[in-house]
């Protein structure tokens, strides 16, 4: 909140209604702050400070043009009011221009400089925007104010610990330790043993030593302070890691042995133990002996017993699973699949988990200590016909793994499932696990069908519901799946179940609808949803702004840089990166064909527009456009409502969604810019992402940077040469250069000449060189397919061949079910012969009689 600033032409009264207008507006009853800020401009209208004021409620109204008006009004009335620059950055904070909020700071500082609101709020957007060496700055400067000079320990020490930090991230460790021990220095009193904050400091003092490279020296401050540290488990660790580190091995094995008597669970301290007893990885006899001492000192641990299956092999691996397998089974444990399936890529011990799990079920296997689980069912005789609770766990357990892909085989996946369903017929799992093996067998259809018959099994559990409403969203039924997931949001929240969604930031779901969406044509909506994800990470991103002061304010300063370093690669997260590479991928579509934006807003109302002529098309975006008009009438009336309802004096106003079906997302005239809004924080932090490098080169290649295009290549090739796509590309740039109109500038000649010469020479055949891949990689669908788009491209007179290429891929034995989608939308993509079409998904469908996509039991997928 910016200080008070009380002109000496105002009477007593009207500084009271400042004071009084401040105050109204720092505890949000921005209707008395206007009637406060009115009866002051009533006697002096040119008054800025009061100009400045009303500026920040109607920016805190959501009414942000009329702010910056009148901020600028207030500006040219008091030009040297720290308090009118200050409000200006404020103003500027909120829309997220943190550039020139910093500069209305530093202008407000230089009228001001004793201004510690001032000084914080700059502070804390140059750490905002990682400009460390200015933050520094600024921390110094409050440090060495008066004001600060006479706070209390508390206060002194929020100050103190921020330089520190300021000076840690960036990269001055020795200052930052000299920093937090000056402090340490100016204390009267020892600090309470109970003092958190205090003790959390000198712990993250104790790492930035360690960061230093003084491991040793890290070690001895740790002894010294130990005991006086309240956080234990973290002040053992780094006292187990610095001792490993400086090859005290029996102070360290002893070190991690106390670790491993607090949790056995963590595979860290086993690691770390190890090290410390010098036991070589390939020592499995030694290895061995040590989890089982810890096994038997923990009869009731998982990690113990599950480790040793990693290194074990042959006869040994062979009696340490089926214990553990037993173990597990007997008491029911439903995830005993996904802790044991890493294991899969051995293929013997797959093989040997899976000849375990068939004697389980066929009683041929020899009972361990628990005792014959064939004959008792929770301790007690069964009868003849009563299956007991470990046969139902074998029979899960087999149906997962078969249904894994390293060990897929889906009619037997499907037999143990149905066994299970016949003997438990209410419970979950096997009808969770049904359905994930009709996904893999690509009926979509069924598979949402049996996964919202287990939802139904078990109404109350939210894990199920979300299940439901994901598979319901790959069959394309958003309706179904939002009226899902309704059951467990608010239901008077502006937007629905969806907007409660979003507020929720619950990113599967918004991610699943907005591909359900593309994959249905109506890319506005998809591109509205796949935003809703980008603005999340936005709002990540934002939300810092409140931890920069409250981690000083209580202490936390060691969960505080975790989350900066976090932030910093924020935008790696998977859900970011998928989200983006769609919205990408469908700008690019826009791009190539303007009129699907038509059809995304007419289409799914009116059928294909393409297939209609020039009138019948104009009447369907009439009547389209006049439906589209009375749903968003009837529902800004109910938004009308729910405000009226809710509206008090002074509610903190909620932005409208002006654009509620992407419709001006999807209408827009430069789609390629679009997307950089997308793909330039895709490619700047997920650089290894193959994907990413994929549609970026799409993109660069489409707006003529032909540099950045190459880039984005050389990147891919760097990641994995041997894809499909990246030899298309290669041979689509060249095709490009050669047919430019105009020669490149030397300068770029020069680098695609020692960056891409050696890949693919200015002279090359590209026919024979696009045959002689094909013909390398014949039994491969995808290659096959990326081949005939080249050929395509290099040779138009070929498309009728490519067309039938493209069917005959089918018949090669290793394509896939993806391969095959990807042949489907090869054809559609080049507009192929209704005939061929027809015949690709006939073959198609023959092949996998299952799968809804070729069968026409699903429109799109």
């Amino acid at each position: 909140m910016p200080q008070q600033q009380q002109p000496m032409q105002m009477s007593s009264k009207e500084r009271t209604l400042f004071q009084g207008l401040v105050r109204h507006y720092e505890t949000k009853q921005y209707k008395k702050g206007l009637k406060a800020a009115e009866q002051i401009l009533r006697k002096h209208p040119t008054h800025g400070d009061t100009q400045a004021m009303k500026a920040l409620i109607f920016n805190a109204q959501g009414k942000e043009e009329e702010a910056f008006e009148l901020c600028k009004v207030a500006l040219k009335n008091s030009m040297k009011s720290h308090v009118c620059w200050h409000v200006y950055g404020l103003l500027w904070k909120s829309i997220k221009n943190y550039e020139e909020a910093i500069k209305a700071y530093r202008f407000a500082l230089k009228l001001e400089p004793d201004s510690q609101q001032i000084l914080r709020d700059l502070a804390l957007l140059q750490v905002q925007v990682r400009d460390y060496q200015s933050y520094i700055q600024s921390r110094r400067a409050i440090l060495q104010s008066k004001s600060t000079l006479r706070q209390n320990n508390s206060a002194s020490r929020q100050n103190w610990t921020a330089l520190a930090v300021a000076q840690h991230l960036a990269g001055d460790l020795y200052d930052a330790e000299r920093t937090l021990t000056t402090f340490e220095e100016t204390l009267r009193s020892t600090p309470a043993k109970t003092d958190n904050e205090h003790y959390e400091a000198v712990l993250y003092k104790n790492t930035i030593i360690a960061e230093t490279g003084e491991t040793e020296r890290a070690l001895d401050h740790l002894e010294a302070v130990f005991k006086n540290l309240l956080d234990r488990t973290a002040a053992m660790e780094l006292r187990a890691q610095y001792l490993l580190q400086l090859d005290q091995k029996q102070e360290a094995e002893e070190a991690y042995r106390a670790l491993l008597d607090r949790n056995s669970e963590y595979r860290a301290y086993y690691e770390g133990l190890r090290k410390a007893m010098a036991i070589d990885e390939g020592d499995t006899e030694s290895l061995n002996a040590l989890y089982d001492e810890y096994g038997k000192k923990n009869p009731r641990g998982d990690t113990p017993r599950r480790v040793p299956l990693d290194f074990l092999h042959g006869e040994d691996f062979q009696a340490a699973a089926d214990q553990y397998l037993q173990r597990m089974l007997h008491k029911g444990v439903p995830s005993t699949f996904a802790n044991i399936k890493a294991l899969y890529s051995d293929s013997v011990k797959r093989e040997a988990i899976q000849n375990l799990a068939h004697s389980y079920v066929s009683a041929t296997y020899t009972p361990l200590a628990n005792g014959d689980a064939k004959k008792q069912v929770d301790g007690e005789e069964k009868a003849e016909n009563e299956i007991s609770s470990f046969d139902v766990s074998a029979l899960y357990f087999l149906a997962q793994h078969y249904n894994y892909h390293l060990s897929r085989d889906l009619a037997k996946a499907m037999e143990f499932v149905d066994r299970g369903i016949d003997a438990r017929p209410e419970d979950v799992n096997f009808h969770m696990t049904k359905a994930r093996i009709w996904k893999h067998r690509g009926n979509l259809q069924k598979a949402s069908e049996i996964m919202e018959k287990a939802r139904s099994l078990d109404e109350r559990d939210r894990y199920i519901n979300s299940k439901a409403a994901k598979y319901q969203l790959r069959n394309n039924e958003n309706i179904a799946a939002c009226e899902n997931m309704g059951k467990f949001t608010k239901k008077d929240t502006v937007g629905g179940p969806v907007g409660d969604l979003i507020d929720m930031q619950c990113m599967w779901y918004v991610y699943e609808d907005g591909e359900a969406y593309s994959r249905q044509g109506k890319l506005g909506m998809a591109l509205k949803r796949f935003t809703s994800v980008k603005e999340i990470f936005e709002i990540w991103e934002e939300d810092q702004c409140d931890f920069h002061a409250f981690s000083m304010r209580k202490g936390q300063i060691r969960a505080y840089v975790d989350m900066m370093k976090w932030e910093d690669n924020l935008r790696e997260h998977p859900f970011f990166s998928r989200a983006a590479i769609s919205a990408v991928r469908i700008y690019l579509r826009l791009f190539d064909d303007p009129t699907l934006a038509d059809e995304s807003a007419y289409g799914g109302m009116n059928g294909d527009l393409k297939g209609m002529s020039s009138s019948e098309r104009k009447k369907a975006k009439r009547k389209a456009k006049q439906e589209q008009e009375k749903r968003e009438q009837a529902e800004a009336e109910k938004t009308d409502a729910r405000k009226t309802a809710r509206a008090s004096a002074d509610d903190e106003p909620k932005k409208e969604d002006k654009d509620p079906t992407g419709a001006k997302l999807v209408a827009t005239a430069e789609p390629l810019v679009e997307s950089m809004k997308f793909l330039t924080p895709l490619l700047e932090f997920s650089p290894k992402n193959i994907n990413a490098q994929q549609v970026g080169f799409e993109v660069f290649i489409r707006r003529r940077k032909h540099l950045l295009a190459l880039r984005c290549l050389l990147a891919a090739r760097a990641i994995d040469p041997s894809l499909p796509f990246i030899h298309e590309q290669t041979i689509r740039l060249r095709h490009y250069l050669k047919s430019l109109n105009e020669p490149l500038s030397p300068q770029v000649s020069a680098v695609f000449n020692a960056e891409f010469s050696s890949l693919s020479p200015p002279d090359v055949d590209l026919l024979k060189l696009n045959s002689e891949y094909m013909v390398k990689n014949n039994e491969s669908a995808a290659c096959v397919q990326a081949s005939l788009k080249v050929r395509q491209l290099l040779d138009s007179k070929t498309a009728d061949e490519n067309q039938k290429d493209v069917i005959r891929t089918l018949a090669l034995p290793s394509v896939s079910l993806e391969d095959a989608i990807r042949g489907r939308d090869l054809l559609r993509e080049w507009k192929a012969v209704s005939r061929y079409q027809e015949d690709y998904l006939a073959a198609a469908h023959q092949r996998w009689p299952e799968a809804t996509t070729f069968s026409g039991r699903q429109d799109h997928s």
